[in-house]
């Protein structure tokens, strides 16, 4: 098992966790090559382009037994939408490309506000290529359908029955059901579980973590403790997201759980995030002679707008590769 192949490149801008302002306001200049300040810092943040979904031109025969066909309200125009999930369907083919094929993607009223956008999810895969990944936090599949185009095979996770088989629905339209193991199961008990089961010749090794977990709903850009509705009900500035307002567990405990099960996670957050927290997940004992591992920012762009960063670690970091199959 391991890292497969990508022909994934492109240049980083360097940021120091030591520079905050520079962490708390980073910018969209181009990577430097020659500030050396920027390039020996241990923490690097890369702008990630747009990139062009591929979608399957045939689909296979889905299985009648897990259409989810009226599970679930569907719109079939804006005025049968809630006001607030109006701003969401509007961008329903951002989400999923095949929104409209036949029978349809569904999404619940979470699934709405938390599924990745497709170019996204795409471009995430690329940088999780490897045999085995562990989507913890599944939700609709947006992911996971991704992940099943660059990976051998994917677990998916999630502690809601109607999500699950919400993802399992759409990755039939896909066509790469058959890739995904679809578990209903609560993500730190299935994690405890596999951490304690002795490792055997025959398990099967996890190489890459992916984490989304909740936010707290949309109102995580605002901090306040009811969801915002509209984009004018979002602050110019909004306020720093904190790995404490992760769920189901602070966001620390989420990655050093998981850190346990693969050093190579992809962790998904905010845009708003505060990366000072973020650089401090990773702490080595430079005093032994171990070399800084590199924590890599990227930023997910949608058009002009900002919508999330993804945080990599360990060997998915670029320029990290050698770390990829060290635990």
């Amino acid at each position: 098992m391991g890292k497969r192949s990508t022909g994934f490149s492109g240049l980083a801008r360097f940021v120091s966790p030591s520079t905050t302002a520079n962490v708390q306001n980073p910018t969209k200049r181009p990577f430097d090559p020659s500030n050396s300040s920027e390039s020996q810092s241990p923490m690097k943040k890369k702008k990630a382009e747009d990139t062009k979904a591929d979608t399957p031109t045939s689909l296979i025969k889905s299985v009648q037994k897990y259409d989810m066909s009226g599970s679930v309200p569907v719109f079939t125009s804006m005025q049968e939408v809630p006001d607030n999930l109006k701003k969401y369907y509007a961008q329903r083919e951002r989400f999923f490309s095949l929104y409209s094929t036949p029978p349809g993607c569904l999404l619940d009223e979470e699934g709405w506000y938390s599924v990745t956008p497709e170019r996204i999810a795409h471009q995430i895969a690329e940088r999780c290529r490897c045999d085995t990944i562990l989507d913890a936090f599944c939700g609709v599949g947006g992911n996971a359908i991704a992940f099943a185009k660059t990976c051998q095979r994917v677990i998916a996770l999630d502690i809601s029955p109607i999500r699950l088989a919400l993802a399992r629905h759409n990755a039939q339209i896909y066509g790469v059901a058959e890739h995904i193991e679809f578990i209903l199961a609560d993500y730190i008990s299935f994690a405890k579980t596999y951490i304690s089961s002795p490792q055997t010749a025959t398990s099967r090794k996890i190489d890459v973590v992916f984490l989304s977990p909740p936010w707290g709903g949309p109102s995580y850009l605002s901090g306040s403790g009811s969801p915002s509705n509209s984009e004018t009900s979002v602050p110019a500035d909004p306020v720093t997201f904190s790995l404490s307002d992760i769920r189901p567990i602070h966001g620390v405990n989420l990655f050093e759980l998981s850190r346990s099960i693969s050093s190579n996670i992809a962790y998904y957050l905010p845009r708003n995030m505060d990366l000072n927290e973020i650089s401090a997940l990773t702490k080595e004992d430079l005093s032994k002679g171990n070399s800084p591992e590199f924590i890599e920012v990227e930023e997910e762009w949608m058009g002009r707008k900002l919508k999330a960063l993804t945080c990599y670690f360990g060997g998915l970091a670029e320029g990290q590769s050698e770390l990829f199959d060290i635990k």
